[in-house]
């Protein structure tokens, strides 16, 4: 894999885009996706939403369909501009340091197991009759997870008693909504936080960058 190349002064947005590649790709499906659910007609946003879940039933079916599309839609469109600020604060920063490859390793890790450990966890309540038979159809998308997990393998990039510092901050953040009992997302958010923490021996030699010989 080619390493990213260093700014340029004199196309900085491109140079921000280029640097981490993936969590613009990524960003910009979020949005056209975003954009169909905005414009599709009434209820049929809904189907929308629960085709590409990665719910028990989705994943049942179609299971390696469900993890993968379930990466490509939010819930709520009017949270875009939150996500893309969330994307350049930790997807962007863990992609240039480590890489296109080892930030989707971690990414693509953290969410598929996130997913299939709540969702199972979901499937045992229901078989024990503590969780209603309906949420074998509950609507399971977007992209928290790989936030998650992005939040976690950053700890590594601070220096000193900052990486100490927020690292309480990010295991209180996802760890305080368990401590009430928490929800299956709650969950996910936790486990996908626990894989970005164990990422820790790909941070280790982080990708190089290149200055840009382009003119």
């Amino acid at each position: 894999m080619m390493p990213h190349a260093e700014p340029e002064p004199s196309r900085p947005l491109w140079s921000w885009i280029r640097s981490s590649p993936g969590t613009h790709i990524w960003l910009l499906i979020i949005a056209v996706t975003s954009v169909v659910v905005v414009i599709a007609p009434d209820h049929l946003d809904h189907v929308l939403l629960h085709r590409n879940s990665s719910n028990i039933h989705e994943l049942t079916r179609h299971p390696i369909r469900a993890l993968l599309s379930s990466a490509f839609w939010i819930e709520n469109p009017a949270s875009l501009a939150l996500y893309a600020a969330l994307f350049e604060l930790f997807h962007a920063p863990v992609e240039r340091w480590l890489g296109t490859l080892r930030w989707l390793v971690i990414i693509a890790t953290a969410h598929i197991t996130a997913t299939l450990v709540s969702q199972k966890l979901v499937l045992m309540a229901i078989q024990d009759h503590r969780a209603p038979r309906s949420m074998v159809h509950v609507v399971d998308i977007g992209v928290s997870y790989g936030l998650a997990a992005a939040a976690g393998v950053l700890t590594y990039r601070l220096p000193g008693p900052w990486r100490w510092l927020y690292l309480a901050g990010v295991v209180a953040f996802f760890g305080i909504p368990l401590l009430g009992g928490g929800t299956f997302t709650d969950l996910g958010h936790a486990i996908a936080l626990a894989v970005g923490l164990l990422a820790w021996p790909l941070t280790r030699h982080p990708q190089p960058t290149r200055v840009s010989r382009e003119t």
